[in-house]
């Protein structure tokens, strides 16, 4: 079903690099963003040097780093499975089907990739699913082949938290996930601004985004989980190297509301972020980086924040899921109702980002690699904000360039 609402594009500036006392390169869009009226409601910062902390720490140097084309191409091969109520996280098995997360209903489904057949495997206990919380994102361990461990993250009655439950594939549909097992909990919850996506990046370590919850001032409080990225073993502990102190999970703050990360091929960790009314972000991540919430939203050049690397403004954004995928960062729009492709070359972007299936899909929650150079989507009309079609929502199987 293609929808028949339209949304113009504004014209997008051409990057602009910041010198050589900043190493993220700027770019300033004006096309699409999120503001608190989007649905699931930015950053910025001056860095020095060219090196780019990795997920432990580390620096990495690419400057021989090939270039992604300027211009790409999205084609929608195939809808995987349809009918799905209030979808959020998406987690590939290794045999190629896909778990997904519901965030109203408080259920875990898995999709079979070759029939679209959804089968549910439980409901996760203690889901409040009040405004923009409830179930979100899903991830896996990376030792499943041996623990069979799902990650979530979820909103409850008191706060957000993450937990991890075996699947058992061979007990009967509804009942193969095992009682959750609490792995972080203390983030603070709110009727908006809960972040909720978690990925393991490629040091193993869990990484958390999380939200103000509507309370500004948590982003800078260092001792508030709120407003952060978080990086933890995937027992729930500081890792005890890599984080700027080692005994906090706290990997970067000054965040408004984080729903996308990803890591591209040299392991720097890539993060949306919903503004407020200006600018909604794509930033790089530094451990111990301040992203500026709520001092100012998109770039500011300010001497202590990290600004974005690319903006948008809100009514052609409202980014939640990102992923990195033939050296471009994918980001999916839910009040803008595309996809976004922004083309890099290491820390900076090529060129403007691509707009793709501009309202012809609705709202855009997820997105993720497929393993084979394509991408794994996930619309979000059924979350209460969209007008769901018959066929809402959906997951759609694309190949991109």
């Amino acid at each position: 079903m293609v929808r028949s609402r339209s949304l113009s594009l504004r014209p997008l500036a051409r990057p602009r690099p910041r010198g050589a006392a900043a190493c993220l390169a700027g770019l300033a869009l004006l096309a699409a963003g999120c503001t608190g009226g989007g649905g699931d409601s930015a950053d910025r910062g001056n860095a020095t040097g060219s090196a780019t902390p990795g997920p432990s720490g580390e620096t990495s140097r690419s400057p021989g780093a090939s270039a992604a084309p300027a211009e790409g191409s999205v084609k929608v091969v195939e809808t995987v499975a349809t009918g799905l109520k209030s979808p959020w996280g998406l987690a590939p098995l290794p045999d190629g089907d896909l778990l997904v997360s519901s965030r109203d209903e408080g259920t875990v489904s898995r999709v079979d990739a070759g029939t679209g057949r959804t089968t549910e495997l439980g409901s996760v206990p203690g889901v409040d699913p009040d405004g923009e919380g409830g179930l979100l994102g899903i991830a896996l361990s990376p030792d499943f082949a041996e623990d069979r461990y799902v990650y979530a993250y979820f909103t409850s009655a008191s706060d957000n938290r993450i937990v991890r439950m075996r699947y058992d594939a061979d007990r009967e549909a509804g009942r193969q996930l095992d009682a959750p097992s609490t792995v972080l909990r203390g983030i603070p919850k709110g009727m908006i601004h809960n972040g909720g996506r978690i990925a393991f990046g490629p040091d193993r370590m869990l990484y958390a985004g999380t939200g103000d919850s509507g309370d500004r001032s948590l982003s800078q409080d260092r001792e508030s989980l709120g407003g952060k990225i978080l990086r933890m073993t995937p027992d729930g502990e500081p890792p005890g190297h890599g984080n700027p102190e080692a005994d906090s999970v706290v990997y970067s703050w000054g965040h408004r509301n984080v729903q996308g990360l990803d890591w591209d091929a040299d392991k720097r960790l890539w993060a949306s972020e919903f503004g407020q009314n200006t600018w909604d972000e794509l930033n790089l991540i530094r451990p111990g980086g301040n992203y500026g919430w709520p001092e100012a939203e998109g770039r500011a050049g300010e001497e202590g924040f990290i600004d974005p690397v690319a903006q948008w403004e809100p009514a052609e954004a409202s980014p939640s899921g990102i992923a990195v995928a033939n050296g471009s960062v994918w980001l999916a729009a839910l009040r803008g109702e595309r996809l976004w492709r922004v083309p890099l070359k290491g820390e900076e972007t090529v060129a403007d980002p691509q707009a793709f299936l501009e309202s012809e899909y609705g709202r855009l929650r997820t997105v993720v690699p497929d393993g084979d150079g394509g991408l794994w989507l996930v619309t979000s009309e059924t979350d209460s904000r969209g007008t769901p079609g018959e066929d809402d929502d959906r997951i759609l199987k694309l190949e991109v360039s």
